[in-house]
């Protein structure tokens, strides 16, 4: 009797994989730095603790959030994109949307931390900055799947 083996993939699950990779969090981890010393301001020092703890938090709520949100992003609106414009799940909207959820989780996981651990005031602005440089790492994990295409 031959194996059973069954697959699901969608694309959150793909790009949850990329940001964890080294370029993404390399660069997250600077940007947001300097986003913390300038944007906030705050000592170097600070900036740098602030940064690890909201990206080890970020990364570890988000290994079950994100796919979590892509998997629900499926079923609606992504089940309905996909019938009205005869699409499979790997679709511009899909792949735009996990993006956007994946930079708009980061950015509210990190800002939480920021305000609720480290005491800051999120105002708008402060959000933007901190949501600019998750867009970055979202942007270079997405780029990297088109350099080097997973093997699905």
């Amino acid at each position: 009797m031959a194996p059973y083996v069954a697959d699901v993939v969608w694309p959150a699950l793909v790009l949850e994989r990329r940001m964890l990779s080294i370029l993404p969090i390399l660069f997250g981890l600077v940007f947001e730095a300097a986003v913390l010393r300038y944007g906030f301001p705050m000592p170097w020092e600070k900036a740098v603790l602030v940064d690890v703890v909201m990206n080890g938090i970020s990364t570890v709520a988000g290994i079950l959030l994100l796919p979590l949100a892509g998997f629900l992003w499926e079923f609606f609106p992504g089940l309905l994109l996909e019938k009205l414009f005869k699409m499979g799940t790997f679709n511009p909207y899909t792949w735009a949307a996990t993006c956007l959820l994946a930079m708009f989780l980061s950015t509210g996981i990190e800002t939480a931390v920021v305000r609720w651990i480290f005491q800051y005031i999120i105002s708008a602005k402060r959000f933007w900055l901190i949501a600019f440089a998750n867009l970055g790492s979202v942007a270079i994990a997405f780029i990297s799947l088109f350099i080097h295409p997973p093997r699905l």
